[in-house]
């Protein structure tokens, strides 16, 4: 999957448990593992929001772009 998880590395960062930061977020701990591990199709932006407002962070901290093998990096262009 060419969308990679930095939630782990995050909560290493803030030295922080799991399970602390699903008890502030509001998510049960199995819903927090499977975000770290990336075995999810997506998550609430309200999800999103309250994980970046406990862990004091923007998205681009946590999620990364890797292109797929074969695949060219991604060409940016101005939106307007």
């Amino acid at each position: 999957m060419p969308i990679i998880l930095h939630l782990d590395m995050m909560l290493v960062r803030r030295k922080m448990k799991s399970n602390e930061l699903a008890r502030a977020v509001g998510i049960t701990e199995p819903n927090l593992s499977s975000i770290k591990s990336g075995k999810i199709k997506g998550i609430r932006f309200s999800t999103l929001e309250a994980i970046c407002k406990h862990l004091r962070c923007q998205p681009g901290d946590l999620l990364e772009y890797v292109p797929e093998d074969g695949e060219s990096p991604v060409q940016f262009r101005e939106v307007g």
